[in-house]
C-alpha cells in the first residue's frame, strides 16, 4: 500500500507537514450543486478499502466516510451552487468548490494534491494529479467524503422532486431522467445550460462533413468490435458536456470506446486528437454512465482508429486496447 503514498512521503520529505488530498464530484449531472472535499491523513496513514469512490459500493462508500472523519487530521467539504455553475461554467465552478474545500479545513494546509490536470486558485502550493484518486490516499479520502455528500444530497432532494428518479441516478442524465426532464420540464435545481439538447433537441447545427466521417467511423469500428466478440451496450452515451462514441461489453469488461476518423491526407494520426484533457471528459462520462448503471464490471478506454483512402469505400481500422494506459 506504500504506493498510495507516494506523492505525500514525496512533499513530506521537502518538508511539508499537513499535505491535503482534493477531489470534487458531481461535474456531469443534469441537476444540483458540484462537490469537493480536502482531506489531511496522519502521515503515514493508509484506511484500508480506501479507493477511488466510483470503484467502491455505495455501501462501502458510506462505511468509508465515517472512517474518514474520524481518522483525519482536518477534513472539509463544500460546493458551488448551481447559480454558480450556470453563472460561470462547471469547470471554474469546480475550482471553486475546491478552492472552498482547502481554505475551509479547520487545520491550515501547506500543500494540496489535486485530482486531475487543472488547479483551483489556492494560497499554498500544489500539484494536479491526473487520476490521482487511484495514485494517492488523500485523494481517494477525499473522493469519498465528496460523493457521499453530494449523493446524500440528491437523495433529500428526491423526496422533494420524485418525478426525476434522483435517489437512482443522483441527477446524471439518465434515459429516465432526460425523459422526465421533457415530460415535467426542469425544477429549480436543475442546471439550464446542460438541457440544451435535451429540451430543444432542434437547435442542435446541421452535421458537419467532419460529423458524416464520423458517424460512418462509428458504424465501421461498432462492425469489428461485434466480429472480435464484443457486445454493444450503449451508442453516443451523453453526460453533461461529455459523450462517449460506443460502450461494449466482453466478458467482465466494460469498454468505452472514443471513434477517431480522419481520410488519408491528414497529417497526424486520429488518436493523436485524443488529448489528455478529451481524455479527462471521457473518464467523467464514463464515471457517470458507471454511477448511473451501477456496474461492477471492470472499465477500460479503448480508441479505434478509422482512416478513409480516396475512393475506397471501407477504412483502415486500428484498434487501439487499453489506449489511456497507467496515466
Amino acid at each position: 500500500m506504500e504506493e498510495k503514498l507516494e506523492y505525500e512521503n514525496h512533499y513530506y520529505a521537502q518538508g511539508c507537514e499537513n499535505i491535503c488530498g482534493v477531489d470534487e464530484a458531481g461535474r456531469g449531472p443534469l441537476a444540483g450543486p458540484v462537490y469537493a472535499a480536502a482531506v489531511i491523513l496522519p502521515k503515514g496513514m493508509v484506511i484500508e478499502g480506501v479507493d477511488d469512490s466510483k470503484k467502491l459500493s455505495e455501501k462501502k462508500r458510506e462505511m468509508l466516510f465515517d472512517i474518514i472523519k474520524e481518522k483525519a487530521v482536518a477534513y472539509n467539504i463544500a460546493w458551488a451552487s448551481v447559480e454558480e455553475i450556470e453563472s460561470m461554467n462547471i469547470l471554474k465552478a469546480a475550482m471553486l468548490a475546491m478552492k472552498r474545500a482547502v481554505e475551509g479545513l479547520p487545520v491550515k494546509a501547506d500543500f494540496a494534491l489535486i485530482d486531475g490536470n487543472r488547479r483551483p486558485d489556492l494560497d499554498i502550493p500544489c500539484v494536479e494529479i491526473v487520476k490521482g484518486d487511484e495514485k494517492s490516499e488523500s485523494i481517494a479520502a477525499a473522493s469519498i467524503l465528496a460523493k457521499v455528500s453530494r449523493d446524500r444530497l440528491m437523495n433529500e432532494y428526491a423526496k422533494k422532486y420524485p418525478q426525476y428518479g434522483f435517489e437512482r441516478n443522483k441527477g446524471y442524465p439518465s434515459e429516465f431522467h432526460s425523459d422526465m426532464v421533457r415530460q415535467y420540464g426542469p425544477c429549480e435545481i436543475h442546471r439550464p445550460s446542460f438541457l440544451k439538447n435535451i429540451l430543444h433537441p432542434e437547435l442542435k447545427k446541421p452535421r458537419t462533413k467532419a460529423q458524416r466521417l464520423g458517424a460512418k467511423g462509428e458504424a465501421a469500428a461498432l462492425e469489428l468490435l461485434a466480429k472480435k466478440g464484443y457486445e454493444l451496450v450503449e451508442k453516443n452515451y451523453r453526460a453533461g458536456h461529455g459523450e462517449i462514441d460506443l460502450i461494449m461489453q466482453k466478458d467482465d469488461m466494460i469498454v468505452f470506446v472514443e471513434v477517431k476518423a480522419r481520410d488519408s491526407s491528414a497529417i497526424t494520426r486520429p488518436s493523436d486528437s485524443v488529448t489528455l484533457r478529451k481524455r479527462k471528459k471521457l473518464i467523467e462520462t464514463a464515471e457517470a454512465y458507471m454511477n448511473e448503471k451501477k456496474t461492477t464490471l471492470q472499465p477500460r478506454f479503448d480508441v479505434v482508429e478509422a482512416v478513409y483512402i480516396s475512393g475506397i469505400k471501407q477504412p483502415e481500422l486500428t484498434h487501439i486496447e487499453n489506449a489511456f494506459g497507467e496515466e
